[in-house]
């Protein structure tokens, strides 16, 4: 038979981990939520209506897995307050969900004999869904081995591809799930700016970028980096690079300020690809620069 599981913060993150490990054949052993409703509603997916407790203890205690899934701020908090009432069996494994905090914020369970460890689904939980937001994703486990060869399971059974991370390295982790999520869509707002500028309705810009983002996405997948770069920085195509840098800055600082620093950035890859000489590097270095310091503060906007 699975271990029993609690959990402890009913949100969009905790309701589905109820939701998808009942279905998996885990017995659910507690819920608590500072919102009873929310607790009641995750109690009753999982198949489990009688098991809201009113404080968190009561919820942890039957478990041999317990969920603190509350937000990131009050994880170590609620673990500390279950801990100090000997809330969490010896030997149980206490998981939170977090992308950007380690396992290192709950020793206090340690403390009292549990396993401690993080799984994190790379997943955006927007919205409830009886479709599981686990299946095929990649989750990123760290902590005590024992916890971690737990997690790896949980995943799983889920659905999910498990990874392991350092637990030193959580951080940088989730600096890179926030890069390849948060920050393409900056650059994707700065691409649809440029279209328009360009005469092609915001509305279209999508549709016309897709196949060009399926396409690099495709390269990387199959080439790697820095064999997916095309582009005029990757030929040292100095000209083109400097009549971009001329229209840019005539219609945005904002926008010519972003594009020279990834400019820069683009240059150490394609000096790494082999395609970019010692001469082009450095006048494109040269030109983002330059560019920078003109869109430095106290500047003036271009005029359009």
């Amino acid at each position: 038979m699975k271990p029993s599981f609690a959990v402890i913060g009913c949100g969009r993150v905790g309701t589905a981990l109820a939701r998808h490990l009942a279905a998996a054949g885990y017995p659910a052993a507690g819920f608590f939520s500072r919102s009873r409703a929310s607790a009641e509603r995750a109690a009753a997916i999982a198949g489990a209506p009688t098991l809201v407790h009113a404080e968190p203890r009561a919820a942890a205690e039957a478990a041999k897995i317990v969920f603190l899934t509350p937000p990131d701020h009050a994880i170590a908090e609620t673990c500390q307050l279950i801990a100090d009432q000997r809330g969490f069996l010896e030997g149980s494994v206490v998981l939170h969900c977090s992308g950007a905090l380690s396992s290192n914020i709950l020793e206090a369970a340690r403390y009292r004999g549990a396993f401690i460890g993080s799984m994190h689904p790379l997943q955006s939980f927007a919205a409830a869904t009886k479709s599981s937001p686990f299946k095929g994703i990649k989750a990123a486990i760290e902590g005590d081995e024992a916890a971690v060869d737990c997690a790896r399971q949980l995943a799983e059974d889920l659905g999910a591809d498990p990874i392991s991370i350092r637990t030193e390295g959580k951080t940088l982790y989730h600096a890179a799930a926030v890069v390849a999520s948060n920050y393409l869509v900056t650059l994707m707002r700065l691409s649809f700016k440029l279209l328009s500028e360009a005469g092609v309705p915001e509305s279209e810009a999508y549709g016309v970028l897709s196949p060009l983002i399926g396409g690099t996405l495709n390269n990387i997948d199959q080439a790697g980096i820095p064999e997916a770069l095309t582009g005029p920085i990757a030929r040292g195509d100095v000209e083109t690079v400097a009549d971009h840098l001329s229209a840019i800055g005539q219609a945005s600082r904002e926008s010519a300020d972003l594009y020279s620093r990834l400019g820069l950035a683009t240059i150490e890859i394609a000096a790494a690809r082999g395609s970019l000489s010692q001469a082009a590097a450095r006048q494109l270095h040269d030109m983002f620069s330059d560019m920078l310091a003109q869109c430095a503060p106290g500047e003036q906007e271009p005029s359009r």
